[in-house]
């Protein structure tokens, strides 16, 4: 995927997936169901629009661009799809699974074997001062476990997906050379890496960050973003061969 598709769709999906949990909050808040959306809708399009104009800026920079892109180029791959319904599935567990089911012997197996995690057991270490609980260190886990399916399923289609990386771009100049693309998705990878799987960013979170919309994204989204980033990274990478 190219690097303006792989921001594009990333976007996308992450405001769509704050916007739910807003529009979550306040329905549980009281809100009628039908004005919260009315008056959060707006937002999250208009929030939606102002990235993906600044991406179609960045795509539209490639050598004759609007004339050579096709729609099935915006459509998407495996790895987008299984993405967008592990972040629904994700959602779903947040809000109407993790906190009822808190405590008790599947959330227990559940949490006992991601903690094998550094980043899980370092988000569980950062919520004992916090009193917090209520199903986010369960929500966690689930979201570590769609994040390592989502990375074995993609990975055995790599070959595949670089192999068509790299025919599109024979025939339309990317905006960045296949080195740098590489480079940028490797360097966010990498940063990714060392703040949600080893845990570093967890250190510098207050708790009330915990309660916060922020926080329900980085909770439910921040592993399946990691390993979509990372599955990219490697694609573009593997796409700067010959073969």
């Amino acid at each position: 995927m190219g690097v303006a598709r792989f921001l594009a769709k990333s976007w996308i999906v992450l405001c769509l997936f704050a916007g739910a949990h807003q529009l979550h909050q306040s329905i549980f808040a009281g809100a009628d169901t039908l004005e919260a959306l009315l008056r959060l809708g707006p937002p999250v399009i208009l929030f939606m629009a102002m990235g993906l104009l600044f991406v179609s800026g960045y795509g539209a920079s490639a050598h004759n661009f609007f004339s050579t892109v096709k729609l099935r180029q915006l459509m998407p791959h495996f790895t987008d799809v299984v993405f967008a319904l592990f972040a629904l599935l994700s959602f779903v567990d947040q809000t109407l699974i993790a906190p009822h089911y808190a405590t008790g012997n599947v959330s227990d197996a559940v949490e006992g074997a991601l903690g094998l995690v550094p980043g899980q057991r370092a988000f569980a270490s950062a919520l004992l001062p916090c009193s917090l609980d209520g199903g986010r260190i369960f929500a966690s886990a689930i979201t570590w476990l769609l994040a390592f399916i989502l990375f074995g399923s993609s990975l055995s289609r790599i070959r595949l997906a670089s192999g068509l990386l790299r025919l599109e771009r024979n025939r339309r100049a990317p905006s960045l050379s296949p080195g740098l693309a590489a480079l940028f998705l490797g360097v966010i990878a990498i940063v990714g890496v060392q703040m949600l799987l080893i845990g570093t960013a967890y250190q510098f979170i207050p708790c009330t960050a915990y309660t916060t919309i922020s926080g329900e994204v980085l909770i439910g989204l921040g592993p399946l973003m990691l390993a979509y980033v990372i599955v990219n990274a490697l694609t573009a990478l593997m796409a700067t061969g010959s073969e």
